[in-house]
C-alpha cells in the first residue's frame, strides 16, 4: 500500500510543486503522468525516500517515512521499494549477478544467489550473471534493473519514464514485463511518465499538471 497526503516541495523556497494526493492498494498498477518540468520525478524520489518530505506525508504499508531516520530511510528502501530509473545505473565493476547481491547486502538482507539467479533466468538473462553490465545491451540493461528493483521483493516499485525512448513494440513489451513481474511479487506499481501510451496499458492514472 502506498499513501500520500498534502504532499508538496521546494528546490529554492520559492517555487513550490504541490502533488495530488495518492492511495495505492496493494497489489494496484498506477500511472503517474505530467509533461516535462511539472514534478513527476521529483515525487518519484519523494516516494523512493531520495528526497525529504518537506510538506505532507508518505506512507508505504505501516510505515510513514517521515518519521523515519536517514540510515532507517536507507535500509527501508532497500527491503521495501523498487526503483528503476530512467537510465540504469550499475556498478560497472561487478557483475550483474554482483549487483543484485550487493542490493540484497545493503538493504541489510542475506545474499541468496538462487533467488538471483532464477530472477535473472526469468528475466531471460541467466546467461548474463557474470556478465559486466557494460558487456549488456541497453534492453538487457533494462531488464537487468527490474531485476534489481525486485530482488528483496519490494511492496512497491517505482519507475520513473521506462518507455520514453521506445518504439511502440518495445514500449509494450516493457510495460508487460514490468506488470508481470509485479504480479509476481504482489508490489503496487507506480509508473512516472509523460509517455501517453501507457494510458492503455494501465487504467489507475493521476495526473500532475
Amino acid at each position: 500500500m502506498l499513501k500520500t497526503e498534502n504532499l508538496g516541495y521546494s528546490y529554492d523556497g520559492n517555487t513550490r510543486l504541490s502533488f495530488p494526493d495518492i492511495h495505492c492498494q496493494t497489489g494496484e498498477h498506477w500511472l503517474v503522468l505530467g509533461q516535462s518540468g511539472s514534478g513527476k520525478t521529483t515525487l518519484l524520489h519523494l516516494l523512493g525516500g531520495l528526497l525529504t518530505t518537506q510538506t505532507g506525508t508518505i506512507t508505504i504499508d505501516d510505515t510513514t517515512l517521515n518519521h523515519l531516520s536517514t540510515a532507517s530511510i536507507d535500509q527501508f528502501r532497500g527491503r521495501h521499494i523498487g526503483i528503476i530509473f530512467q537510465t540504469a545505473h550499475f556498478v560497472q565493476s561487478l557483475t550483474v549477478g554482483d549487483n543484485l547481491a550487493l542490493a540484497q547486502s545493503l538493504a541489510g538482507m542475506k545474499v541468496d544467489r538462487s533467488r538471483i539467479r532464477e530472477l535473472l533466468e526469468r528475466l531471460s538473462l541467466g546467461h548474463k550473471m557474470n556478465a559486466r553490465p557494460s558487456q549488456l545491451s541497453v534492453g538487457e540493461q533494462q531488464r537487468a534493473a527490474i531485476a534489481r528493483a525486485i530482488v528483496n521483493q519490494p511492496s512497491v516499485i517505482l519507475a520513473d519514464e521506462p518507455t520514453s525512448a521506445l518504439d511502440d513494440q518495445n514500449c509494450e513489451q516493457v510495460v508487460q514485463l514490468l506488470e508481470e513481474q509485479a504480479q509476481l511479487v504482489n508490489a503496487t506499481l507506480l509508473v512516472v511518465t509523460h509517455d501517453a501510451r501507457l494510458k492503455e496499458h494501465i487504467p489507475h492514472q493521476i495526473t500532475i499538471q
